[in-house]
């Protein structure tokens, strides 16, 4: 039995334990992560360089900086503002919270970052409310995964660039993306994940009580003492001077090495520093199964690169879109395939499988391939669905205490809407013929 076989077994026994709930996810991916090392599907140096990932660093250093700012008064202050201005409309409190998080994820490449920011604020809010993060958490995370970088704005501006990359890598220069094309492409799907998370999500989410060890760390932060005047405006000016470094990153002096995770090390490093939060303080806000499921979800997105797993998938489509006529079935094949793989895969790693393979497929058919990369790329950065598929997934999953059952069962609708959305508007503006 080869590795690729191995590797597909690995990831389903995986991917069922993680539905079945009767293990712990954190356990799950230990297990898988020991498992794909064992059986020889992953080198063993390449599995624990997952343990150091940039994405892990940003996930504990942003749990760190989130606990600094909810230990200040500013949190409760903006909680009683927007409750004030919404008068108790969920609705509206969506309106706020989902817009900012779409501006922010224009200039913020990481939707990881982006739910790291808007997070604290957002709990604030539901505890002054009095309903549970469950009922909006997943709207709020994937509101800054489905629409990042969709405009050309910050790291969106780079996008067409890239894609353009791609296609005089494969000889297939006759076709440019314009800088707008990408924005033309996702703009609707950013106006439809917008109405959707802002009327609809809260509506089917779960109403899931926090768990008992939550409470009781809630019970302990609300008898702390305030913090003193000075650790009061340290905690505001290191939040909002890594969320300021984090969005203007690309104007940071050359000569300064600052790359997104070490931003936000530095905000989570000055927290203790300055006194907003203890050293236990700090280590209790970091999750650590959190930390372990992404790990093995890291890992399990490794092993399928390195046995091939995408690439014989990438190389059936082509065969498959050459035997076929209809652009919208191409165009479906070419977002479906690409989505629901990222859902187990790195979405940098199946960029760099599939695009090419579209480009190649459409060469042969002598098609115009500007929509197909596109809807490519938009297929990745649209997976929302379990931990493996981007690192917000794993913290907004902690911030709504959801299981991977929560997760799936809110995520059907949109993945069909969006799909859907995404395949015809494209297709349509941009044909292949």
């Amino acid at each position: 039995m080869n590795t690729l076989v191995i590797c597909l077994i690995i990831c389903t026994l995986t991917i069922i334990s993680y539905v079945w709930g009767k293990v712990s996810m954190a356990m799950t991916s230990m297990v898988s992560f020991a498992a794909f090392v064992i059986t020889g599907c992953l080198s063993p140096q390449d599995a624990l360089a997952n343990f150091g990932n940039s994405n892990g660093v940003m996930i504990m250093s942003m749990f760190v900086v989130a606990a600094g700012l909810q230990r200040t008064q500013f949190v409760k202050h903006v909680a009683h503002s927007v409750n004030a201005i919404s008068k108790g409309s969920i609705t509206k409190v969506m309106f706020g919270y989902v817009t900012i998080s779409i501006l922010l994820s224009q200039f913020i490449q990481s939707p990881l970052i982006v739910f790291g920011i808007m997070a604290p604020m957002m709990m604030a809010t539901c505890k002054d409310m009095g309903i549970n993060t469950s009922k909006v958490m997943f709207a709020l995370g994937i509101s800054a995964i489905v629409t990042c970088s969709a405009l050309p704005l910050g790291s969106g501006a780079t996008v067409a660039a890239e894609l353009n990359g791609y296609l005089e890598a494969n000889a297939y220069t006759g076709f440019v993306v314009q800088l707008t094309d990408p924005m033309l492409v996702r703009f609707p799907v950013v106006i439809v994940a917008a109405i959707y998370c802002i009327f609809f999500a809260y509506k089917v989410a779960p109403d899931i009580e926090a768990e008992e060890k939550d409470i009781k760390e809630n019970r302990q932060k609300v008898e702390l003492p305030p913090l003193g005047p000075f650790q009061e405006r340290a905690g505001y000016i290191i939040f909002i001077l890594t969320t300021l470094a984090l969005i203007f990153q690309k104007s940071i002096p050359r000569g300064i090495v600052m790359p997104t995770w070490l931003i936000c090390f530095i905000g989570a490093l000055a927290m203790v520093l300055f006194g907003v939060l203890k050293g236990r303080e700090a280590t209790n806000a970091m999750n650590i199964p959190m930390y372990l499921l992404f790990v093995g979800s890291m890992t399990m997105g490794s092993a399928l690169a390195q046995t091939g797993a995408g690439t014989v998938v990438g190389d059936y489509l082509a065969n498959m879109a050459n035997t076929i006529g209809n652009p919208y079935i191409i165009g479906a094949i070419f977002f479906i395939i690409p989505f629901l793989l990222t859902q187990v895969m790195q979405n940098r790693a199946v960029m760099l499988i599939f695009i090419p393979i579209a480009i190649q497929a459409c060469k042969s058919m002598g098609a115009n391939p500007i929509g197909i990369i596109i809807l490519v790329q938009a297929a990745t950065l649209t997976a929302f669905m379990t931990p493996m598929a981007t690192a917000a997934v794993p913290m907004y999953m902690a911030a709504g205490n959801f299981t991977l059952k929560d997760v799936l069962k809110q995520s059907i609708i949109p993945a069909l809407v969006f799909s859907v959305v995404s395949i015809v508007w494209t297709m349509t503006i941009i044909p292949l013929y």
